[in-house]
């Protein structure tokens, strides 16, 4: 196990990338898979999440070249072959959700298996409407948690209404409806990111979305494209907290995704008071592309629910350290689905939060956070959990005092070059067993 030092250092400023969007890495290598011809990406994020997913398209017959520049050689949506083994899934619940849906399609049985942390995350959500669709899905328990044996089928197309709003779920049955006879259509409470539904267009497959609701037709095709993979803001997040609540900070991140469906943090930032501002706006494979930078200063406390949730779920536990350095009391509420993520995140972050020495109240559905009181040094348990690990950083770059986070080894799991970048900006950060 790997334990991360976070020391007071010098003044944490500067300008930076964050490496490739995670979501939109996952989505191009399995778009690519699925499309005919070669498909080209820049920009990729290479991570263990990411890599889960080109192993098991690897053991699904598809060839993918990995370097500066990733290349996919497409199979087409009928030509991946029956893996010989399980197909392991570590860590990755994106991996897991989004290759069910495929699977569904398939004339063949396959097994999907993750890691002990993924063994606990339920893919029922996926799996009932799967069935729906005609898949034979079996998981653990009442759940359908890991390993999933699914035999795919003739598929019939589908209206499903979603009980949350999930872009996993919906890119699943989305991407099943390729497969399936007629119209596949997808509706959820409230808008969750549609990076499926624009690389999808991207590939060539007309995708109709109505309000809440996105569908597709079975029978199309898609053809190789290159994608471009801008920054992924839920890597920036940690940055740019950092950079309002860490005093003297001032934080640039150039080439980030600004995807509206995406960037609820900036405007939780922006309603908090932050010193933010945002240039050099523009497009890159469709996806919108800008320069933020994050100055330090005083930020006031606010609520974060309903709507605005699915926009920053990956943020939540990072926004919560900048509201325990906020004045006043900031309300999280609408986020149970913390609870299923790679640890419990409500009761983690609740707890090294209050172990530095915040006002904490852990509520169902999320947290009360009353702002202002000094953080202090202490020991931090990730729970394996690379985004709590992180946000217990970014909580001990604020506090100026130091911190040891152990099991830090899970970070690289989205974000390898972390503590790099974090000693680039002026941060004194050791690693060690």
């Amino acid at each position: 196990m790997t334990t991360l030092t976070i020391q007071p250092g010098r003044r944490f400023s500067g300008k930076m990338t964050v490496p490739g969007d995670k979501s939109i890495s996952h989505r191009a290598l399995l778009f690519g898979a699925l499309a005919e011809g070669e498909t080209v990406v820049t920009g990729f994020l290479e991570s263990e999440d990411t890599e889960a997913t080109a192993g098991c398209l690897r053991a699904m017959g598809v060839r993918i070249e990995m370097g500066e520049t990733v290349r996919v050689h497409g199979v087409g949506l009928h030509g991946l072959h029956a893996p010989a083994k399980e197909l392991w899934t570590g860590n990755s619940g994106t991996t897991t959700r989004l290759l069910l849906g495929i699977l569904a399609g398939q004339p063949f049985t396959a097994t999907v298996r993750g890691d002990d942390s993924l063994a606990q995350r339920p893919m029922d959500r996926v799996a009932i409407p799967l069935r729906l669709m005609g898949a034979a899905v079996d998981g653990q328990g009442d759940r359908c948690t890991p390993p999933i044996t699914i035999t795919g089928g003739r598929l019939r197309g589908i209206a499903y209404a979603t009980p949350v709003a999930s872009a996993q779920v919906k890119s699943a049955l989305l991407l099943a409806g390729l497969y399936a006879n007629g119209e596949t259509a997808v509706t959820e409470p409230q808008h969750s990111r549609d990076h499926t539904e624009r690389m999808l267009r991207g590939f060539g497959v007309p995708v109709e979305v109505d309000g809440l609701t996105a569908r597709v037709h079975g029978g199309g095709r898609l053809a190789g494209q290159h994608v471009a993979v801008p920054g992924d803001i839920s890597s920036a997040a940690f940055f740019l907290v950092a950079g309002a609540i860490v005093p003297g900070a001032r934080v640039t991140v150039r080439g980030v995704g600004v995807n509206p469906t995406r960037a609820g943090i900036l405007d939780v930032l922006h309603a908090m008071g932050a010193k933010l501002s945002i240039a050099n706006e523009r497009l890159e494979g469709g996806e919108p592309v800008a320069d933020v930078t994050v100055a330090h200063g005083p930020l006031s406390a606010t609520t974060l629910d309903g709507s605005l949730i699915p926009r920053l779920i990956d943020e939540l536990p990072v926004l919560a350290v900048a509201a325990a350095v906020a004045e006043g009391t900031t309300v999280i509420a609408d986020a149970k689905e913390l609870r299923v993520k790679e640890s419990d995140r409500i009761a983690t972050v609740s707890r090294f939060l209050r172990d530095m020495g915040a006002e904490v109240e852990e509520r169902e559905d999320g947290m009360v956070i009353r702002g202002g009181r000094p953080l202090r040094g202490t020991d931090v348990e990730s729970h394996g959990d690379h985004r709590v690990a992180m946000s217990a950083a970014v909580a001990a770059l604020a506090a100026g005092v130091e911190n040891r986070i152990h099991r830090a080894e899970c970070i690289a799991t989205s974000f390898p070059r972390f503590t790099t970048l974090l000693r680039t900006l002026g941060a004194r950060c050791a690693e060690g067993a």
